[in-house]
């Protein structure tokens, strides 16, 4: 399927329609102004120790919605949280399983879904204020990394911090420290700025997840919590099953970027 030649300017039940009918693309700079989020759903006799597991996480896990089991739409998501997103992840016991576009075949009436903040929601202002983004530039996924920074546990979950990252001259990250601080619940600002190293990444060209991007001359790596943080606890900790988002091919919400920024 096509893309469309503009996403920015869709709506997210546009956007939506379009994943529903197979589309399969990263999602930072769809719909702008509209909040993205990430998606992790577990058994109901999962969903405490993951509620207690983001209260205790909230920089990297900040939640911004839950269901009832069973439920496949969510106050802020008007659509069907099994197929209109563009692409899943099944994991059995901590292994993925299958990356599927729709998968109303693995659902079950047990699934307690979250809608987690994304970083991809504050781009837009980023991008207002002068600030580059990389991998929309490039048409590419964002990078993603695994820290050395260990979440702290709750119940059965614990895990390490995912990180995003996004290469910025070294002039304009007080710019983007300030413009992603009002941003709490989408992570807020950046958890580290300059050497990777200090967070356990050894190499930026090989991301755990998301595609690498260049870091030129005169910009700094900066680093932000990520939702996929949720995914990487699930990986660690191995629950029976879960269905999570594909990183970086997010939910598209029908709440404005707005309702999250604070003064």
């Amino acid at each position: 399927m096509q893309l469309p030649s503009d996403p920015a300017r869709l709506t997210p039940r546009q956007a939506r329609a379009l994943f529903r009918e197979g589309l399969r693309t990263p999602t930072s700079g769809w719909s702008a102004g509209w909040t993205q989020a990430n998606l992790i759903a577990l058994p109901k006799d999962r969903a405490y120790d993951f509620l207690l597991f983001a209260q205790r996480n909230p920089r990297a896990c900040p939640v911004l919605d839950v269901t009832e089991p069973g439920d496949v739409s969510a106050s802020i998501f008007d659509g069907d949280l099994r197929t209109d997103l563009c692409a899943y992840r099944v994991y059995e016991h901590g292994e993925q399983v299958g990356e599927l576009t729709d998968v109303a075949s693995r659902w079950r009436d047990d699934l307690v879904c979250f809608l987690v903040g994304c970083s991809f929601t504050f781009e837009a202002a980023l991008l207002e204020e002068g600030v580059p983004v990389r991998h929309i530039e490039a048409g590419t996924n964002v990078p993603m990394y695994r820290t050395d920074l260990s979440c702290r546990p709750a119940g059965e979950l614990s895990g390490p911090m995912v990180v995003s990252m996004r290469p910025i001259p070294a002039e304009l990250v007080p710019a983007a420290v300030r413009v992603t601080s009002r941003y709490p619940a989408v992570h807020g600002a950046p958890v580290h700025v300059g050497d990777p190293a200090r967070l356990g990444i050894a190499d930026l060209d090989k991301p755990d997840f998301g595609d690498p991007v260049e870091v030129r001359p005169g910009e700094l790596p900066v680093f932000w919590a990520c939702g996929v943080t949720t995914q990487a606890a699930v990986m660690r900790s191995r629950p029976p099953f879960a269905i999570g988002h594909a990183p970086g091919f997010m939910a598209i919400t029908d709440v404005r970027d707005s309702a999250y920024l604070v003064p």
